[in-house]
Order: C-alpha cells, then structure tokens, then sequence
C-alpha cells in the first residue's frame, strides 16, 4: 500500500482529502504544521508528499518543507496542492523540486490521475536495468527503467517530471520539441511559462556538473531541442 503524507492546515479540506485517497487504497498521514510535517519527513519518507504552500503563521513554510524533502529525497514524487494560482509562485513551486503545481479547484478525478502518473513513473526506479533502455548521446546516458541520468558518468538529480524532459528531447537529438510535447513526455498539464521554468532548471542542474553544457537549446518560436 503506498503512503501519501499531506500537509493542509484547514482541517476540514486535509480531511476530505485524507478520506478521498483512503477510498481509493492509499495509507494516508496528515499534518497541519511545517514543523511536525518536517520531523516526520526526516524519521520516515512517504511514498508521495502532497503540500500547501501558506501553513498556519508561515506564509510560504510549504515552500521550505519541499526543499527540506527534496534534500532528504531527489525522487520522491511532490505536489502542491494550494489555492495560490499565480504564475510566480507556479515557478516558485517548481523550482524548489516539487513534481506538480496543483491548485484547489481541481477535480478529484484529475488529481487521483496526477497522483497514479507519479507513482507510475517512480515505480520504474525499481525495474532492472537492461541495455536496451540504455541511451547515450556523447556525455549523456540514460537509464530509462531507473529513470536517471548521468553527465560525464555523473549522477544529475532530477525530479521525475525534469527526467522525462530530458529523455523526450535527448532521444531524438535536433528534433524540435514543442512545450505540449514536452507536457505529454511529462504527463503534466501546465502553462507555457512552467515549462519555461522547468526547462531552466534542468539546466542549471547539468551546468552544476559541467559549466560549459549547452545541449538543451532554444527554438524561439517552436519550443527546445537537444543538440551539442
């Protein structure tokens, strides 16, 4: 049974959410605070981490908590689920590692299917290598069925939805890739500006490894293609 811990400090909202994903077969933890949240992070991770950003006198302690997780934890799938809808804090959200921005007025449907795409995806971390889910483009290789990437040998920590990204552009290098080619690549559903962010992030990540990376390109226009 996975574990979902979710971290609202409106009780009646956390515990509609926490009897929603009970019904459809997940053990589930809620926190109301960033503090009690974080000491539980740090003695056990969940499966998956579904956060508000504003947590009872801490403005943006959603915020930290996704950063205290995302060093305890590269892969494990995080959600914002958040009435804050602005573009700013969409980017703020990803940036500090989090895999989905959510806001409060999705359908139930719509978020047990974000919920089972992430889990979908970080369950491949589990499935045995095989040379044929192997692809390597110069410094780059990828681990398909683990879902990781390596530069230079070199282990790059990216989230799941930062992971397929790169595998969408890196499989075909010189091919142009849309934003919504790459939100179907990630099973996200965002606007072109987080897609922009994403793309930024990722590399930042390969320029921590190697300053001179400049492999993801941009196609002003079109949209990103990976190239050396």
């Amino acid at each position: 049974m996975k574990k979902i811990v979710i971290v609202e400090d409106e009780a009646a909202i956390r515990e509609n959410y926490i009897d929603v994903l009970k019904k459809h077969g997940y053990s589930v933890q809620g926190y109301d605070n960033r503090p009690d949240a974080q000491a539980a992070f740090e003695q056990h991770l969940p499966d998956l981490a579904i956060i508000d950003i504003g947590l009872q006198n801490e403005i943006d302690g959603g915020f930290s908590l996704c950063q205290s997780l995302r060093a305890l934890s590269p892969t494990l799938p995080i959600i914002f689920l958040t009435a804050r809808d602005s573009d700013f804090d969409t980017v703020c959200g990803l940036r500090m590692g989090a895999d989905d921005y959510l806001t409060k007025d999705v359908s139930l449907p719509h978020l047990m299917a974000r919920i089972a795409a992430l889990f979908r995806r970080s369950d491949l971390l589990a499935v045995p290598t095989e040379q044929e889910t192997l692809i390597e483009r110069g410094a780059l290789t990828i681990d398909k069925n683990k879902m990781q990437i390596f530069w230079n040998k070199q282990l790059v920590e990216l989230t799941v939805t930062e992971f397929w990204m790169v595998y969408a552009l890196a499989k075909r290098p010189g091919h142009v890739k849309s934003r919504h080619d790459l939100m179907d690549e990630a099973q996200v559903v965002v606007d072109d500006s987080t897609i922009t962010s994403h793309v930024k992030r990722i590399r930042k990540k390969f320029l921590q490894y190697d300053d001179s990376f400049d492999c993801i390109n941009t196609v002003y226009g079109m949209g990103y293609r990976w190239g050396s």
